[in-house]
């Protein structure tokens, strides 16, 4: 069946359960979506030509697609933003319906608390709501780097669930929806 009549389907007999992924470019969304995602997820890659911000060959230019069934009549729906600045404006299209947002961090990007201060301020709306978990990946997976993310929004007087991930392992991916599932769950959002 189309995604279409699977969207139409599920609006009928259960409530939208639409996530985003968000976060820098070349920080593992379109991977982590790919990787869980029970049908071929639909993408917008495009030659990268901005290799300022990531050396990757392609980027997302649009949104990235993907879908995975929990029961017979409940399919949550992935989406991945553009991490590319340029193509900031998708991101409250995107955004628009979201129950909630995994937050991609790429550890070994140059100043990855910008990173993290500029998604949690664009999606304010969902952090407000504590309807976020963050994953960051490209870590050295001792626990030790996740310290200073701790320390940022303890700081702040804040939470948030923060895992370390790699977004080519569908059991950490799996991890994450689960945590914000249940997190937004909790919370009635």
């Amino acid at each position: 069946s189309s995604i279409m009549s699977v969207s139409n389907d599920t609006a009928k007999s259960a409530p939208l359960l639409k996530i985003l992924f968000i976060g820098p470019m070349g920080a593992g969304k379109t991977t982590a979506i790919r990787c869980i995602s029970d049908s071929d997820p639909i993408g917008t890659e495009a030659s990268n030509s901005d290799s300022g911000q990531s050396t990757k060959s392609t980027t997302t230019v649009a949104m990235d697609y993907g879908s995975i069934e929990l029961g017979p009549e409940e399919v949550v729906h992935l989406y991945g933003i553009p991490g590319q600045d340029r193509f900031k404006f998708m991101w409250p299209i995107l955004a628009k319906g979201a129950l909630g947002c995994i937050l991609m961090i790429d550890d070994t990007r140059a100043d990855p608390m910008a990173d993290l201060t500029l998604y949690l301020h664009e999606f304010n709306d969902l952090v407000s709501k504590q309807a976020f978990v963050v994953g960051v990946g490209k870590t050295n997976k001792d626990g030790s780097s996740l310290e200073k993310y701790n320390q940022y929004f303890a700081e702040r007087d804040m939470y948030a669930p923060i895992m370390e991930v790699d977004a080519r392992d569908k059991a950490d991916v799996l991890m994450l929806l689960e945590v914000i599932l249940a997190n937004t769950e909790i919370k009635g959002n």
